[in-house]
């Protein structure tokens, strides 16, 4: 207010709202994106915030399906934040430290999309991520194990002989009509979608994550595509200013 000269990239308040794991996703639940070539849905989830000895109840009256990711609910920088686990069985649930995110886990063939947004630019790079698990495994594996986290640089998956069922990229409608609409919803320009494609369906992707303003360093060409977005915002600024008279 105090220098109205200054560009705001985004508004504090509108990050705010990506700080939690809970509100996070809602924007994508009601999103209709059936028309755009892929269907985009958010996996049934419940939050945890107190008691962990209640969480095995608490998931069974929910109906939530095994296995599940647990997530810290607050995303707040800190490297606790981004702790990740996968919980077999219900009952190890309770050795969780609320307040969480229950997830459930989708099988998605160990590929994440990263789909990064600069304004109006996308940019997406796929990433390793857990594989798989069978019906077998669910049925012999007991316990909750932390997993790392899948965006780090180094589980870059694009170079990788992949099955082009699992590596294909969402479609590019798809990804420009989720772009606009969260851009559009959220009121921010930086940010990332972490999306997944069910195994086995060609065009269902689920989103499990938005991260402000992510590592944009992990991407191919951010200088360039930074510095033009930059740019491009001054360039705006300067068409809305008022003529001065000659």
């Amino acid at each position: 207010q105090k220098h109205p000269e200054v560009t705001i990239l985004d508004p504090p308040d509108a990050i705010k709202h990506l700080h939690n794991r809970q509100s996070m996703l809602q924007d994508v639940a009601d999103l209709n994106l059936s028309d755009c070539n892929g269907k985009v849905r958010v996996p049934r989830q419940m939050v945890i915030t107190k008691d962990s000895l209640s969480i095995p109840d608490q998931v069974f009256e929910a109906g939530l399906k095994l296995p599940l990711v647990a997530k810290p609910l607050v995303v707040d920088g800190s490297a606790k934040s981004h702790e990740l686990f996968l919980a077999y069985d219900r009952f190890s649930l309770s050795e969780l430290e609320p307040p969480m995110l229950l997830q459930e886990f989708v099988n998605h063939g160990g590929i994440l999309f990263k789909i990064y947004i600069i304004g109006e630019t996308i940019k997406v790079v796929r990433r390793f991520s857990l594989p798989n698990v069978s019906k077998r495994e669910l049925a012999k594996v007991v316990g909750v194990f932390r997993f790392p986290r899948v965006s780090s640089a180094a589980a870059s998956a694009d170079d990788a002989d992949l099955d082009p069922g699992i590596a294909e990229l969402p479609p590019r409608p798809l990804l420009e009509r989720l772009a606009r609409e969260l851009r559009r919803r959220l009121g921010l320009q930086l940010f990332n979608i972490d999306m997944i494609r069910e195994h086995g369906m060609r065009d269902v992707f689920y989103v499990i994550d938005i991260n402000y303003f992510p590592g944009y360093g992990k991407m191919p060409d951010y200088e360039h595509l930074f510095t033009d977005f930059l740019l491009s915002l001054e360039q705006s600024k300067c068409r809305k200013r008022p003529a001065t008279a000659a």
